[in-house]
């Protein structure tokens, strides 16, 4: 394969069906790359003390996907060797132990890709317009991101 065949490339997505670790890492591969690293957040059963039934998620789509590629080109700013960037977040109802997030990058070396992705997780859950509202047995919560700008800047 000629290197220009496999120029960077960016796969955002936001959907509502079940997201598949396989299908987002498989978009990232290269054969110029040796790293392919992944987070993957998934939806636990508690949060502090309350049993979490499921998650739900709702976003800006138009605004999240356009953020989602300024990170893409931050952190092609940041770590110019990153090769490829996929981000699948899912909106509505997320049960318990399946994925909401799924962030992969690849690059010839672990060291990139591995701080991209951190870069990545983080900086969504600054800046990108996807609000989460959890579902306990008897009542629910939205929840802000402690990393979020926006909400940290009015207390």
């Amino acid at each position: 394969m000629d290197e220009c065949e496999d120029m960077p490339k960016d796969f955002i997505k936001l959907k509502s069906e079940k997201l598949s670790v396989d299908e987002v890492s498989e978009l990232v591969i290269s054969p110029y790359c040796g790293a392919v690293s992944l987070f993957i957040g998934t939806t636990r059963n508690n949060f502090e003390g309350k049993k979490v039934i499921h998650l739900e998620y709702e976003a800006y789509t138009s605004m999240a996907e356009t953020q989602i590629k300024k990170i893409c080109r931050d952190v092609r700013q940041k770590w110019p060797s990153v090769k490829h960037i996929a981000v699948q977040h899912r909106l509505g109802v997320v049960p318990i132990t399946e994925a909401s997030v799924i962030i992969a990058v690849s690059s010839p070396h672990r060291a990139e890709s591995l701080e991209a992705v951190m870069y990545c997780i983080n900086t969504l859950k600054a800046s990108v317009p996807i609000w989460k509202k959890e579902i306990y047995e008897d009542e629910y919560s939205w929840k802000e991101n402690k990393e979020c700008f926006w909400a940290n800047s009015e207390k």
